[in-house]
């Protein structure tokens, strides 16, 4: 599933309970490919100079609702404390990394041991207090 954001998009693993002992590393593996590609765009192909794109990423785990919104022009939609803790790992990244909370670290952990995953530490989320957060795809300190 992607939902478009304003200038943002959500992609969305394991709505129909088929992938539940790869949902996290197959959004984390998609995710590293997603900065991968980016960064081999021209912002300008006219103006190489302008350099390239830069995304930033953020990931998060747990229960949706989704639902139906609209009636002349519906479209489906997830809501609740999940897409909003996902939205914060996003936009509280930084250019070229993933960012995941605690919890989509320990599954990461447990569905792809090999997956680099460092500490980024204490993170203030608005709504949320501190979190502990995890760079998806970096090893090391």
């Amino acid at each position: 599933k992607v939902e478009t954001i304003g200038d943002a998009w959500m992609g969305v693993t394991n709505l129909e309970n088929d992938q539940n002992e790869t949902h996290a590393k197959r959004i984390a593996l998609f995710a590293i490919d997603a900065v991968a590609a980016a960064s081999k765009v021209l912002v300008d192909e006219d103006d190489p100079a302008a350099g390239y794109l830069h995304i930033r990423v953020g990931l998060h785990s747990g229960p949706v609702v989704s639902n139906v919104i609209g009636s002349l022009n519906p479209r489906y939609g997830l809501f609740g404390d999940t897409v909003n803790t996902a939205s914060r790992m996003e936009s509280l990244s930084l250019s070229d990394r993933i960012q995941c909370s605690d919890t989509a670290a320990k599954i990461l952990a447990e569905q792809d041991p090999t997956l680099p995953l460092r500490k980024r530490g204490k993170v203030a989320v608005k709504g949320k207090g501190n979190m502990i957060t995890y760079w998806v795809g970096e090893s090391g300190p």
